[in-house]
């Protein structure tokens, strides 16, 4: 099946029929809220989705005049500039089992691990012409960084494929810089017994925009570990969508976001447990500082009537550092069979733990010295998980720069 014929006829999200669920349309007219996540309307076509408003349910925590020209603009869908690392942990030496290339809208590896429910990521697959493929394989670990920068101001749309092969093991990074209005779409298919790592790094320039779904298809007994890190940007959201479609998968979802005066940092997370004994893990952390400074999360977790033996557990955490600051946290859990290992969910919103404070600082650490430690403890639990010693101290001494001006 080709990209542009791939589509799911589901419900609207704007208009869903009188009788679901057995609600009735409000007196101020025939909207019904769609009760389900996986009955959201999907498609690839930007056409099949209403002009972006604000008050739909996807984008209603979004400052969405701020980026129109993503969601129903032209946009440029043409090559976009990107470096590509193959390395080897352990060594830095070229590593096989990795390439990198571009393929065109009609390839079959398109369209196969999720489908756009939004217009801005319709708009982007309306709009590429060809993808970037990240293919791993073999059994011994592997690094990829791919970087993308040089972008402009333009409104651009993107599409990714990484495809991790039976039995791999890796970790590919997608890291952007320097401007950008970017709309675009990454797809992960990870084999039966694969483990993969995709980073999805965002240091964009002060003014830029960036929107970007993530859609997962895990196979069976297979792993991801799917962490996105948002650091700079104007307006940042990612959205990973993981469907544990094959018995034994499992993924653990990390996020760390630091938002600064004016910046808007965005991840709407959704798990799907679709099959016997999966598994899933989220845990997101975020740091807020400055006027206006504001994130977002929503935590989807579904665990369908075929997922039995599911265990699943998510949660966000988020520290204030000053006044001015706002953070929307909304986890959502849907349970339709009752034989599982567990499920639940947590979220907290909270200044600095005064106790932890005054411990430091009654052992001679400066104030200043000593908030730094407190955040630096609070988000370094995600930076270690990634498993790469040079990412991991590359994003601690950018961590570092974010905290010298709280």
């Amino acid at each position: 099946m080709t990209a542009q014929m791939t589509s799911t006829p589901q419900r609207s999200s704007n208009l869903a029929t009188a009788e679901q669920h057995g609600f009735r349309p409000h007196s101020d007219g025939a909207f019904v809220p769609v009760q389900t996540r996986s009955e959201r309307f999907r498609s690839v076509n930007v056409d099949g989705f209403a002009p972006v408003t604000g008050r739909e349910h996807e984008w209603k925590y979004s400052p969405v005049a701020v980026f129109a020209d993503l969601t129903s603009g032209d946009l440029d869908g043409s090559r976009i500039e990107v470096e590509s690392t193959i390395r080897e942990p352990q060594d830095g030496a070229d590593a096989p089992g990795v390439d990198v290339s571009w393929i065109g809208r009609d390839d079959a590896r398109i369209g196969r691990a999720g489908v756009p429910e939004e217009r801005a990521a319709a708009n982007a697959w309306s709009s590429f012409g060809e993808a970037l493929l990240v293919t791993v394989t073999g059994e011994d670990e592997k690094t990829v960084v791919v970087t993308r920068h040089g972008l402009g101001a333009a409104p651009r749309a993107a599409h990714t494929v990484i495809e991790a092969a039976p039995n791999s093991r890796g970790l590919v990074v997608l890291r952007g810089t320097g401007d950008a209005r970017l709309s675009e779409n990454v797809e992960i298919v990870v084999g039966e017994g694969a483990s993969l790592t995709v980073v999805a790094l965002q240091e964009w320039s002060d003014d830029a925009v960036h929107l970007a779904s993530h859609f997962a298809r895990l196979g069976r007994d297979a792993f991801l570990k799917h962490i996105v890190v948002s650091l700079g940007g104007k307006v940042v959201r990612v959205n990973p969508s993981t469907h544990l479609a094959e018995q034994g998968s499992d993924v653990e979802a990390l996020g760390l976001y630091f938002a600064d005066a004016g910046q808007h940092l965005e991840q709407q997370v959704f798990v799907h447990h679709d099959a016997p004994h999966t598994r899933s893990r989220v845990t997101y952390k975020g740091a807020l500082q400055g006027d206006a400074a504001r994130s977002v999360w929503v935590g989807d977790v579904l665990i369908g009537n075929a997922a039995t033996g599911t265990d699943s557990y998510e949660q966000n955490r988020n520290l204030v550092l000053t006044d001015g600051t706002r953070a929307d946290s909304v986890p959502n859990l849907e349970i339709e069979t009752g034989d599982i290992v567990g499920a639940g969910h947590a979220s907290a919103t909270g200044r600095f733990d005064d106790e932890q404070l005054f411990y430091l600082m009654a052992r001679g650490i400066p104030e200043g010295e000593a908030r730094r430690l407190v955040v630096r403890g609070f988000l370094t639990e995600i930076i270690q998980k990634i498993g790469s010693p040079e990412l991991e101290e590359r994003l601690n001494a950018a961590l570092e720069a974010e905290l010298q001006g709280s």
